[in-house]
């Protein structure tokens, strides 16, 4: 048996998988976000332990005797957040996560620096790890002072598991220290913000063990000997997953932020079209990513103001698509990453007239948020990155509707996989089992099978080809009215 653990920002999913890569067990535990500031998101990197004790036990008593067969576990988390300890491994503050945007001002003076899209490959933005420890330096010094070690926050379950300082090259890439090339921490990188390597954890690859889980875990679950994985961060393990691993395989994620993500056998970066270009989980490989940041957050938003449930919203449109006078939603309601960099803008419904209603609003939010993921298309494909279809994931996928909306924006075929989980912790779970075997990647991580396949339908071309140039066109024109609204 094989376990995945990964650690989301709404909650710890675990995934329990055999050697015939059957699901056999699952359990999850949630968690929640203090936002103290407007911009800002926190967790307490304690409750993440307590959610993981949580829903072990609740695994345990379900299916004993699947989790004393485990022989290997593999991580997965949402990236970047920053986690610091003092020199007692204890928590100095709340993690500063991935969606909090406080440092975008420290963000802009690195990103002013060459060095870092020299070296990293990327456009340091606010989300990033390095820019959060810049703002922790000016903001609260005595913090940093006691600064001995910056984890990422599924690294920090790790030590909890092993004992043991160690990060993998996907995760790492997230945090602008890393010489991505290389798949080295940069020495010159870490220096600009005020911090040693011996303040880093050391580097595995993800694939590869980074320790072994601590006795006494071990005996509290069951469990004897076990290797926990490097891991990845969550899209490069939902890639592991689907078995997006070899150039040419790419998958759209409609969860909370939008995501395009194809594997590279090579390093190319492109740093200026906002397009993030990170090692991958397994070695020798890299991967290119598109990300807007609100994708079924925007709807989640919708729902919240309409007072209804996400589901009920989509269902009221039907299953089949039907084109509605021109209206656009921008779905910039957490700032947007690709191809912007805009931590700043904020969402906005353009073209309402008496003619809309909640339905149509509904279905200018799908579009939306579909017109984000082709900007993120566009970007990868300036790279010279080629993507000629993608597996979906994600909540999203719930809605066919919104799969085909999907389809016509990006105007190339989107795969539904058959049931199952296939997502970062399954992706996690296969990563254990690679350290524990040493087993080939494409033998393990194979593609699941397609339940169904939404192609663009050329009838509607003519409209997602004027919707997205509107969609295009509108961003410059929100960011006046913001400044001038500013002033």
């Amino acid at each position: 048996m094989y376990l995945g653990i990964d650690l989301g920002t709404s909650g710890v999913k675990l995934l329990l998988v055999d050697d015939a890569q059957r699901v056999v067990g699952s359990a999850a535990a949630p968690l929640t976000v203090q936002r103290p500031q407007t911009g800002w998101a926190e967790q307490d990197p304690v409750d993440w332990l307590h959610a993981t004790t949580v829903a072990m036990n609740d695994l345990r008593s379900r299916v004993p005797n699947a989790v004393s067969a485990v022989r290997g576990i593999g991580l997965s988390g949402q990236m970047h957040g920053a986690t610091l300890l003092d020199a007692n491994d204890t928590v100095l503050r709340p993690a500063i996560l991935w969606n909090d945007t406080r440092s975008h001002a420290e963000a802009a003076t690195l990103d002013a620096t060459p060095a870092f899209r020299a070296i990293s490959g990327n456009i340091v933005f606010p989300g990033f790890t390095a820019p959060k420890l810049a703002w922790v330096q000016k903001h609260e010094p005595a913090v940093f002072a006691k600064l001995a070690k910056v984890l990422l926050p599924k690294d920090y379950l790790r030590l909890w598991l092993t004992g043991e300082y160690a990060s993998e090259m996907s995760d790492a890439s997230g945090t602008s220290w890393l010489d991505v090339a290389a798949r080295a921490w940069s020495p010159e990188l870490l220096e600009a913000t005020g911090l040693t390597p011996a303040q880093m954890p050391r580097l595995v690859e993800g694939s590869h063990a980074s320790g072994q889980l601590r006795s006494e875990l071990a005996s509290a679950w069951g469990m004897g000997r076990v290797v926990v994985a490097g891991g990845a961060g969550d899209n490069a393990a939902t890639a592991i997953g689907l078995g997006t691993t070899t150039q040419g395989t790419a998958f759209v994620s409609l969860g909370t932020s939008g995501v395009l993500f194809a594997a590279t056998p090579a390093y190319q970066p492109k740093a200026d079209s906002a397009v993030h270009t990170f090692c991958h989980a397994v070695p020798e490989t890299w991967h290119q990513m598109g990300v807007a940041l609100s994708a079924t957050d925007s709807l989640n938003w919708w729902g919240k103001v309409c007072e209804m449930a996400p589901s009920a919203l989509t269902q009221e449109l039907g299953a089949t698509f039907a084109p509605q006078q021109p209206l656009t939603f921008l779905p910039y309601l957490s700032g947007e990453r690709t191809p912007h960099n805009d931590p700043r803008v904020r969402g906005s419904f353009v073209g309402l007239d008496h003619t809309h209603g909640r339905t149509q609003m509904t279905q200018a939010v799908l579009e939306g948020v579909a017109y984000a993921s082709r900007d993120s298309l566009e970007a990868l494909t300036s790279t010279g990155t080629g993507i000629d279809r993608v597996m979906a994931v994600g909540g999203g996928t719930a809605s066919p509707l919104w799969l085909q909306i999907l389809a016509n924006a990006l105007g190339i075929p989107v795969d539904l996989p058959a049931d199952g989980d296939f997502g970062a912790a399954f992706g996690a779970a296969r990563l254990g089992r690679l350290a524990e075997t040493g087993e080939r990647v494409a033998a393990v991580c194979t593609p699941p099978a397609v339940a169904r396949s939404f192609e663009p339908d050329p009838a509607h071309h003519a409209y997602f080809a004027q919707g997205y140039a509107t969609f295009r066109a509108l961003y410059p024109a929100l960011t006046r009215a913001m400044a001038a609204s500013a002033t």
